[in-house]
């Protein structure tokens, strides 16, 4: 399983992108940082967006990588959402007033994406992964995921605040090659933190306690920008480490 790290931060300047990894060229993990880094061949590539809630942070790029592949892709690329995203894309973002629907063009039978609900909690299949979803705490319906292809297995928390069922269920998995974990906002802020259901390094501490890690990785994502260099040391004690722009992982 090849992961490449599109985007790994909580917001965007010259030098962050918001969150989108990259999965067998196939399978985009959140659509932060699709249309600024891949080129159209590789945009016509992607098959499926794994979306972990309707933040504009998570799902910026969807409008614009539907305008680009239309006409270049025999089948639909599907947008995988837990039924509140869903939703909220169908409500908000394709309404023909903020966007085209283009889960209707060119036409209904054969649109250029198509928005494929899941319960969260549930598992599913995503080409040829299989995919389990996990909710966390975040304001809106936000889940992690487990994806496997039969034989690795990696996990994304989502953004998340402190949680237990995440923990639950990734200490159950075996194989476990790689957790992308997010961490936001600094210690000062932690009130802030908990407020928009985010973590920050003293928090994953505490997180982490509850991890049977089992040689796992932990993959450290959704620093927002303000705070990169600030995060960075605080997170310099734990057992993590803090991705980059670029980075490619083979699991």
């Amino acid at each position: 399983m090849k992961l490449q790290v599109l985007g790994c931060h909580g917001g965007e300047l010259p030098s962050c992108r918001t969150t989108c990894f990259l999965v067998d060229d196939v399978l985009a993990l959140d659509a932060g940082a699709l249309t600024s880094t891949l080129t159209l061949d590789q945009l016509c590539k992607v098959d499926d967006v794994l979306v972990g809630h309707s933040h504009f942070d998570h799902i910026k790029d969807l409008p614009l990588l539907a305008d680009l592949v239309i006409g270049r892709r025999d089948t639909p690329v599907t947008i995988h959402a837990s039924r509140e995203c869903a939703k909220a894309l169908r409500d908000y973002m394709f309404n023909n007033s903020l966007w085209p629907d283009f889960t209707s063009i060119p036409t209904k039978k054969n649109p250029v994406l198509r928005i494929k609900t899941f319960r969260a909690g549930s598992s599913f299949e995503v080409g040829r992964y299989t995919v389990q979803s996990i909710p966390v705490s975040h304001p809106v319906e936000s889940c992690g995921f487990i994806i496997s292809d039969g034989q690795t297995c990696m996990a994304m928390s989502g953004d998340t605040g402190p949680t237990d069922e995440l923990w639950k269920v990734l200490n159950q998995v075996k194989n476990l090659k790689a957790l992308l974990l997010e961490a936001s906002f600094p210690n000062a802020l932690q009130e802030l933190a908990d407020l928009s259901g985010h973590l920050t390094p003293q928090t994953v501490q505490s997180e982490l306690a509850k991890f049977e890690r089992n040689g796992t990785s932990v993959l450290m994502y959704h620093l927002k920008p303000a705070f990169v260099s600030q995060l960075k040391r605080e997170l310099s004690g734990l057992p993590v480490e803090i991705l980059e722009l670029g980075d490619t992982f083979e699991f």
